[in-house]
Protein backbone atom coordinates (compact mmCIF):
# COMPACT_ATOMS: atom_id res chain seq x y z
CA UNK A 1 0.00 0.00 0.00
CA UNK A 2 1.43 3.37 -0.59
CA UNK A 3 1.90 6.69 1.16
CA UNK A 4 -1.19 7.78 -1.00
CA UNK A 5 -3.81 4.36 -0.15
CA UNK A 6 -2.70 4.87 3.36
CA UNK A 7 -3.59 8.48 2.99
CA UNK A 8 -7.28 8.02 1.83
CA UNK A 9 -7.62 4.64 4.01
CA UNK A 10 -7.29 6.93 6.85
CA UNK A 11 -9.34 10.36 6.04
CA UNK A 12 -11.88 7.12 5.30
CA UNK A 13 -11.22 5.51 8.70
CA UNK A 14 -11.32 9.25 10.27
CA UNK A 15 -14.42 10.41 8.73
CA UNK A 16 -16.37 6.98 9.41
CA UNK A 17 -14.85 7.24 13.39
CA UNK A 18 -15.73 11.20 13.58
CA UNK A 19 -19.48 9.78 12.37
CA UNK A 20 -19.96 6.58 14.57
CA UNK A 21 -18.88 8.80 17.56
CA UNK A 22 -21.10 11.53 17.03
CA UNK A 23 -24.16 8.96 15.97
CA UNK A 24 -23.30 7.17 19.36
CA UNK A 25 -23.09 9.86 21.56
CA UNK A 26 -26.76 11.89 19.63
CA UNK A 27 -29.05 8.91 20.34
CA UNK A 28 -27.28 7.65 23.72
CA UNK A 29 -28.14 11.22 25.11
CA UNK A 30 -31.42 11.17 23.23
CA UNK A 31 -32.09 7.73 24.78
CA UNK A 32 -31.60 8.78 28.35
CA UNK A 33 -27.81 7.33 28.56
CA UNK A 34 -26.73 10.36 30.59
CA UNK A 35 -29.28 10.83 32.66
CA UNK A 36 -28.41 9.82 36.80
CA UNK A 37 -29.90 6.85 37.98
CA UNK A 38 -32.84 7.66 40.02
CA UNK A 39 -33.65 7.19 43.37
CA UNK A 40 -30.87 5.74 45.67
CA UNK A 41 -30.15 1.70 46.41
CA UNK A 42 -31.96 0.54 49.50
CA UNK A 43 -29.87 0.48 52.55
CA UNK A 44 -30.85 -2.93 53.10
CA UNK A 45 -32.86 -5.71 52.32
CA UNK A 46 -36.39 -6.54 53.15
CA UNK A 47 -37.02 -8.51 56.38
CA UNK A 48 -37.41 -12.31 55.58
CA UNK A 49 -41.32 -12.63 55.76
CA UNK A 50 -41.70 -16.37 55.42
CA UNK A 51 -43.20 -18.35 52.59
CA UNK A 52 -46.03 -17.02 51.04
CA UNK A 53 -49.41 -18.66 50.25
CA UNK A 54 -50.52 -19.36 47.26
CA UNK A 55 -53.39 -17.39 47.23
CA UNK A 56 -54.18 -14.08 48.62
CA UNK A 57 -57.82 -12.31 49.35
CA UNK A 58 -58.22 -9.57 46.81
CA UNK A 59 -60.29 -6.85 48.46
CA UNK A 60 -62.20 -6.50 45.21
CA UNK A 61 -63.39 -10.19 45.55
CA UNK A 62 -61.73 -13.38 44.49
CA UNK A 63 -58.30 -14.13 45.21
CA UNK A 64 -54.89 -13.15 43.83
CA UNK A 65 -51.47 -15.34 43.30
CA UNK A 66 -49.16 -15.20 46.17
CA UNK A 67 -45.59 -15.30 45.11
CA UNK A 68 -42.51 -17.31 45.65
CA UNK A 69 -40.02 -15.03 44.20
CA UNK A 70 -39.64 -11.38 44.81
CA UNK A 71 -38.43 -11.24 40.76
CA UNK A 72 -40.35 -13.89 38.72
CA UNK A 73 -43.09 -15.82 39.29
CA UNK A 74 -43.87 -17.46 35.83
CA UNK A 75 -47.08 -19.24 36.57
CA UNK A 76 -48.16 -19.47 33.24
CA UNK A 77 -44.72 -21.40 31.96
CA UNK A 78 -43.52 -19.23 29.50
CA UNK A 79 -40.24 -19.26 29.89
CA UNK A 80 -37.38 -21.57 30.10
CA UNK A 81 -35.01 -21.71 33.02
CA UNK A 82 -32.49 -19.73 31.87
CA UNK A 83 -34.36 -16.96 30.68
CA UNK A 84 -36.12 -17.17 34.07
CA UNK A 85 -32.26 -16.51 35.20
CA UNK A 86 -31.50 -13.94 33.00
CA UNK A 87 -34.25 -11.60 34.19
CA UNK A 88 -33.95 -12.89 37.43
CA UNK A 89 -30.38 -11.06 37.25
CA UNK A 90 -31.11 -8.07 35.30
CA UNK A 91 -33.69 -7.26 38.08
CA UNK A 92 -31.33 -8.12 40.77
CA UNK A 93 -28.93 -5.80 39.22
CA UNK A 94 -32.11 -3.26 38.80
CA UNK A 95 -32.58 -3.40 42.26
CA UNK A 96 -28.72 -3.39 43.75
CA UNK A 97 -27.79 -0.63 41.30
CA UNK A 98 -31.15 1.49 41.83
CA UNK A 99 -33.15 0.10 44.86
CA UNK A 100 -36.21 0.06 42.52
CA UNK A 101 -38.48 -3.34 42.60
CA UNK A 102 -39.32 -4.87 39.67
CA UNK A 103 -41.24 -8.16 39.31
CA UNK A 104 -42.75 -10.04 36.56
CA UNK A 105 -45.85 -12.33 36.98
CA UNK A 106 -47.25 -14.64 34.32
CA UNK A 107 -50.56 -16.23 34.98
CA UNK A 108 -53.02 -18.43 32.30
CA UNK A 109 -56.21 -16.16 32.74
CA UNK A 110 -58.06 -13.74 35.24
CA UNK A 111 -60.75 -16.04 35.62
CA UNK A 112 -59.00 -18.59 37.39
CA UNK A 113 -58.72 -16.03 40.62
CA UNK A 114 -62.43 -15.26 40.22
CA UNK A 115 -62.08 -12.03 37.95
CA UNK A 116 -64.00 -11.28 34.92
CA UNK A 117 -63.27 -8.02 34.50
CA UNK A 118 -60.35 -5.48 33.00
CA UNK A 119 -56.90 -6.00 33.87
CA UNK A 120 -56.07 -2.74 35.55
CA UNK A 121 -58.07 -3.41 38.87
CA UNK A 122 -56.72 -6.39 39.44
CA UNK A 123 -53.20 -5.75 38.74
CA UNK A 124 -53.90 -2.51 41.07
CA UNK A 125 -54.80 -4.81 44.40
CA UNK A 126 -52.35 -7.61 43.43
CA UNK A 127 -49.37 -4.61 43.78
CA UNK A 128 -50.78 -3.37 46.51
CA UNK A 129 -51.07 -6.83 48.08
CA UNK A 130 -47.59 -7.87 47.17
CA UNK A 131 -46.10 -3.96 48.66
CA UNK A 132 -43.99 -3.95 45.54
CA UNK A 133 -41.25 -1.39 45.99
CA UNK A 134 -40.09 1.03 48.69
CA UNK A 135 -42.73 1.71 51.35
CA UNK A 136 -41.12 5.85 50.97
CA UNK A 137 -40.58 6.13 47.38
CA UNK A 138 -43.23 4.05 46.18
CA UNK A 139 -41.60 3.39 42.86
CA UNK A 140 -42.12 -0.50 42.16
CA UNK A 141 -42.83 -1.90 38.96
CA UNK A 142 -45.41 -5.06 38.54
CA UNK A 143 -45.15 -6.39 35.07
CA UNK A 144 -48.43 -8.93 34.77
CA UNK A 145 -48.85 -10.95 31.60
CA UNK A 146 -52.05 -13.08 31.30
CA UNK A 147 -51.28 -15.35 28.71
CA UNK A 148 -54.75 -17.21 27.99
CA UNK A 149 -56.88 -13.83 28.30
CA UNK A 150 -53.87 -12.01 25.39
CA UNK A 151 -54.01 -8.80 27.80
CA UNK A 152 -50.83 -7.68 29.81
CA UNK A 153 -50.14 -4.66 32.70
CA UNK A 154 -46.98 -2.80 33.69
CA UNK A 155 -48.18 -0.96 37.19
CA UNK A 156 -46.26 1.61 38.61
CA UNK A 157 -45.95 3.08 41.77
CA UNK A 158 -47.22 5.94 43.10
CA UNK A 159 -44.33 7.79 43.47
CA UNK A 160 -44.40 8.04 39.62
CA UNK A 161 -46.03 11.26 38.34
CA UNK A 162 -48.74 10.34 35.34
CA UNK A 163 -46.30 11.28 32.67
CA UNK A 164 -44.82 7.90 33.11
CA UNK A 165 -48.33 6.38 31.95
CA UNK A 166 -47.07 6.79 28.89
CA UNK A 167 -43.66 5.77 28.69
CA UNK A 168 -45.07 2.62 30.21
CA UNK A 169 -47.35 2.63 27.35
CA UNK A 170 -44.59 2.82 24.38
CA UNK A 171 -42.77 -0.04 26.46
CA UNK A 172 -45.15 -2.44 26.28
CA UNK A 173 -46.59 -1.39 22.17
CA UNK A 174 -43.01 -1.75 21.57
CA UNK A 175 -41.10 -4.14 24.11
CA UNK A 176 -43.41 -6.67 24.21
CA UNK A 177 -46.64 -6.80 22.07
CA UNK A 178 -44.17 -7.14 19.01
CA UNK A 179 -43.19 -10.52 20.24
CA UNK A 180 -46.31 -11.79 21.86
CA UNK A 181 -48.32 -11.21 18.60
CA UNK A 182 -46.33 -13.89 17.15
CA UNK A 183 -46.56 -16.27 19.96
CA UNK A 184 -42.90 -15.64 20.72
CA UNK A 185 -43.80 -14.99 24.34
CA UNK A 186 -40.08 -15.94 26.00
CA UNK A 187 -39.09 -13.57 23.75
CA UNK A 188 -41.03 -10.61 24.10
CA UNK A 189 -40.80 -10.83 27.82
CA UNK A 190 -37.15 -10.58 27.91
CA UNK A 191 -37.40 -7.89 25.21
CA UNK A 192 -39.79 -5.95 27.43
CA UNK A 193 -38.13 -6.18 30.40
CA UNK A 194 -34.68 -4.99 29.63
CA UNK A 195 -37.08 -1.48 27.64
CA UNK A 196 -38.64 -1.40 31.00
CA UNK A 197 -35.64 -1.04 33.10
CA UNK A 198 -34.49 1.58 30.42
CA UNK A 199 -37.19 3.56 30.57
CA UNK A 200 -36.82 3.82 34.58
CA UNK A 201 -33.08 4.64 34.64
CA UNK A 202 -31.90 5.29 31.02
CA UNK A 203 -29.46 2.67 31.04
CA UNK A 204 -30.03 -1.59 29.32
CA UNK A 205 -29.03 -4.43 32.03
CA UNK A 206 -25.57 -4.49 32.85
CA UNK A 207 -24.49 -1.00 30.80
CA UNK A 208 -24.75 1.26 33.74
CA UNK A 209 -21.29 1.89 33.84
CA UNK A 210 -20.92 2.12 30.45
CA UNK A 211 -20.20 5.66 28.51
CA UNK A 212 -23.38 7.93 26.74
CA UNK A 213 -21.02 7.24 23.73
CA UNK A 214 -21.58 2.77 24.42
CA UNK A 215 -25.29 3.34 25.32
CA UNK A 216 -26.00 5.05 22.15
CA UNK A 217 -24.49 2.24 20.04
CA UNK A 218 -25.67 -0.59 22.22
CA UNK A 219 -29.00 1.33 21.39
CA UNK A 220 -28.58 1.50 17.78
CA UNK A 221 -27.51 -2.39 17.67
CA UNK A 222 -30.67 -3.47 19.43
CA UNK A 223 -32.81 -1.30 17.56
CA UNK A 224 -30.94 -2.85 13.88
CA UNK A 225 -31.77 -6.08 15.79
CA UNK A 226 -35.54 -5.23 16.44
CA UNK A 227 -35.96 -4.97 12.90
CA UNK A 228 -35.62 -8.70 11.80
CA UNK A 229 -33.79 -10.76 10.25
CA UNK A 230 -34.30 -10.32 6.57
CA UNK A 231 -34.10 -6.17 7.06
CA UNK A 232 -31.15 -6.76 8.86
CA UNK A 233 -29.48 -8.70 5.88
CA UNK A 234 -30.54 -6.31 3.71
CA UNK A 235 -28.75 -3.27 5.18
CA UNK A 236 -25.93 -5.31 6.34
CA UNK A 237 -24.90 -7.24 3.36
CA UNK A 238 -24.91 -4.23 0.90
CA UNK A 239 -22.33 -2.21 4.06
CA UNK A 240 -20.38 -5.38 4.21
CA UNK A 241 -19.76 -6.27 0.42
CA UNK A 242 -19.33 -2.02 -0.09
CA UNK A 243 -16.57 -2.61 2.56
CA UNK A 244 -14.63 -5.80 0.97
CA UNK A 245 -15.38 -4.09 -2.39
CA UNK A 246 -13.00 -1.49 -1.12
CA UNK A 247 -10.40 -3.47 0.59
CA UNK A 248 -10.54 -5.64 -2.50
CA UNK A 249 -10.06 -2.36 -4.64
CA UNK A 250 -6.67 -1.11 -2.71
CA UNK A 251 -5.02 -4.91 -2.61
CA UNK A 252 -5.68 -5.38 -6.10
CA UNK A 253 -5.86 -1.77 -7.73
CA UNK A 254 -3.11 -1.26 -10.47
CA UNK A 255 0.35 -0.26 -8.74
CA UNK A 256 3.25 1.72 -10.50
CA UNK A 257 7.47 0.79 -9.97
CA UNK A 258 8.39 2.80 -7.76
CA UNK A 259 11.74 2.72 -9.71
CA UNK A 260 10.37 2.70 -13.35
CA UNK A 261 7.08 3.85 -13.74
CA UNK A 262 5.96 0.74 -15.60
CA UNK A 263 2.75 -1.36 -13.87
CA UNK A 264 3.63 -3.71 -12.12
CA UNK A 265 1.61 -8.06 -12.05
CA UNK A 266 1.06 -9.16 -9.27
CA UNK A 267 1.91 -12.82 -9.16
CA UNK A 268 -0.34 -15.87 -8.66
CA UNK A 269 -0.78 -17.93 -5.42
CA UNK A 270 1.58 -21.00 -6.90
CA UNK A 271 4.15 -18.67 -8.33
CA UNK A 272 4.42 -16.11 -5.30
CA UNK A 273 5.72 -19.04 -3.16
CA UNK A 274 8.84 -18.99 -4.96
CA UNK A 275 9.37 -15.66 -3.94
CA UNK A 276 8.48 -16.06 0.15
CA UNK A 277 10.46 -17.57 3.07
CA UNK A 278 9.93 -20.64 4.83
CA UNK A 279 7.96 -18.78 7.62
CA UNK A 280 5.86 -16.88 5.05
CA UNK A 281 4.70 -20.06 3.24
CA UNK A 282 3.69 -21.96 6.87
CA UNK A 283 1.48 -18.46 7.40
CA UNK A 284 0.13 -19.07 4.30
CA UNK A 285 -0.63 -22.31 4.37
CA UNK A 286 -1.80 -21.76 8.49
CA UNK A 287 -4.13 -18.80 7.14
CA UNK A 288 -2.80 -16.45 9.70
CA UNK A 289 -1.30 -14.03 6.78
CA UNK A 290 -1.71 -13.68 3.30
CA UNK A 291 0.84 -12.34 1.22
CA UNK A 292 0.82 -10.40 -2.25
CA UNK A 293 4.13 -10.60 -4.59
CA UNK A 294 3.94 -7.98 -7.38
CA UNK A 295 6.84 -7.91 -9.74
CA UNK A 296 8.03 -5.55 -12.57
CA UNK A 297 8.85 -7.27 -15.72
CA UNK A 298 10.41 -3.94 -16.76
CA UNK A 299 13.15 -3.61 -14.31
CA UNK A 300 12.29 -6.67 -12.14
CA UNK A 301 11.77 -4.77 -9.12
CA UNK A 302 9.48 -6.89 -6.03
CA UNK A 303 7.40 -5.87 -3.96
CA UNK A 304 5.88 -8.07 -0.91
CA UNK A 305 2.74 -7.20 0.59
CA UNK A 306 1.43 -8.80 3.94
CA UNK A 307 -2.41 -9.55 4.84
CA UNK A 308 -2.91 -10.71 7.99
CA UNK A 309 -5.86 -12.64 8.85
CA UNK A 310 -8.16 -11.09 11.26
CA UNK A 311 -9.77 -13.91 12.44
CA UNK A 312 -6.86 -16.46 12.84
CA UNK A 313 -6.03 -17.82 15.97
CA UNK A 314 -2.22 -17.56 15.26
CA UNK A 315 -0.50 -15.09 17.26
CA UNK A 316 2.98 -13.85 16.35
CA UNK A 317 6.12 -15.71 17.91
CA UNK A 318 8.28 -13.59 20.08
CA UNK A 319 11.23 -15.52 18.64
CA UNK A 320 11.30 -15.76 15.41
CA UNK A 321 8.26 -13.04 14.52
CA UNK A 322 5.60 -14.90 12.17
CA UNK A 323 2.44 -15.67 13.00
CA UNK A 324 2.70 -19.26 13.76
CA UNK A 325 2.00 -18.96 17.43
CA UNK A 326 -0.85 -21.55 18.92
CA UNK A 327 -1.92 -20.85 22.43
CA UNK A 328 -3.80 -23.75 24.73
CA UNK A 329 -4.96 -23.28 28.03
CA UNK A 330 -5.38 -25.64 30.81
CA UNK A 331 -7.61 -25.02 34.25
CA UNK A 332 -5.50 -26.57 36.81
CA UNK A 333 -7.45 -25.15 39.81
CA UNK A 334 -11.06 -23.77 39.41
CA UNK A 335 -12.19 -20.19 41.17
CA UNK A 336 -14.80 -20.38 43.52
CA UNK A 337 -16.72 -17.63 45.46
CA UNK A 338 -13.86 -17.73 48.27
CA UNK A 339 -10.61 -18.45 46.66
CA UNK A 340 -8.75 -17.25 43.36
CA UNK A 341 -7.86 -20.08 40.60
CA UNK A 342 -4.90 -20.90 38.17
CA UNK A 343 -4.55 -21.96 34.71
CA UNK A 344 -1.32 -22.78 32.51
CA UNK A 345 -0.86 -21.20 29.39
CA UNK A 346 1.01 -23.02 26.17
CA UNK A 347 3.10 -21.39 23.35
CA UNK A 348 4.05 -23.37 20.53
CA UNK A 349 5.84 -21.84 17.47
CA UNK A 350 4.86 -23.94 14.64
CA UNK A 351 7.42 -22.31 12.27
CA UNK A 352 11.09 -22.87 14.90
CA UNK A 353 9.46 -24.55 17.58
CA UNK A 354 9.58 -21.80 20.12
CA UNK A 355 7.97 -23.46 23.60
CA UNK A 356 7.04 -21.86 26.58
CA UNK A 357 4.39 -22.20 29.54
CA UNK A 358 2.70 -19.21 31.53
CA UNK A 359 0.46 -19.89 34.65
CA UNK A 360 -2.53 -17.15 35.13
CA UNK A 361 -4.80 -16.51 38.05
CA UNK A 362 -8.24 -17.28 37.88
CA UNK A 363 -9.96 -14.61 40.15
CA UNK A 364 -12.72 -15.58 41.99
CA UNK A 365 -16.12 -15.91 40.83
CA UNK A 366 -18.37 -12.62 41.60
CA UNK A 367 -20.19 -13.30 44.77
CA UNK A 368 -24.09 -12.82 44.64
CA UNK A 369 -25.43 -9.19 44.81
CA UNK A 370 -27.26 -7.98 48.31
CA UNK A 371 -30.74 -8.44 45.97
CA UNK A 372 -30.49 -12.29 45.41
CA UNK A 373 -31.05 -12.49 48.93
CA UNK A 374 -34.17 -10.65 49.15
CA UNK A 375 -37.50 -12.73 50.02
CA UNK A 376 -39.99 -9.89 50.18
CA UNK A 377 -40.96 -6.67 49.26
CA UNK A 378 -40.65 -3.42 50.96
CA UNK A 379 -44.27 -2.10 51.30
CA UNK A 380 -44.54 0.21 48.48
CA UNK A 381 -48.07 0.99 46.87
CA UNK A 382 -49.80 1.68 43.48
CA UNK A 383 -52.41 4.09 42.83
CA UNK A 384 -53.29 2.72 39.85
CA UNK A 385 -50.77 4.01 37.52
CA UNK A 386 -49.28 2.22 34.63
CA UNK A 387 -50.36 0.89 31.14
CA UNK A 388 -52.03 -2.08 29.45
CA UNK A 389 -51.83 -3.77 26.32
CA UNK A 390 -53.45 -6.94 24.53
CA UNK A 391 -52.90 -8.89 21.59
Amino acid sequence: MTRHDLKIAGLIAAVVVVIGLALGYGVGVLTGGGRALPGAPAEAPAAFAGPEALRLVNPEGGSLPGYRDVYVNDYAGLLDATASARIRGDLIELYDRTGIEMTVLTIRSLGEYGHDGAIEPFATALFNAWGIGNAVRNDGVLVLVARDDRVMRIEIGAGYDVDWNARMQRVIDTGFLPYFRDGRYQDGIEAGVSETIRSLTGHLPGTYDDSTLRQGWDWILRWFSGLGDWLWAVIALPLAGAGLGVRRYLRLRPRPCPTCGRIMRRLGEEADDAHLDGGQQLEEFLKSVDYDVWLCDGCGHMDIHRYGNWFSSYGACPKCQYRTLSTTAEVLVAATESSTGQKRLTYDCQNCGYHDTELRTIPKVTESSSGSGRSSFGGGSSSGGGASGSW
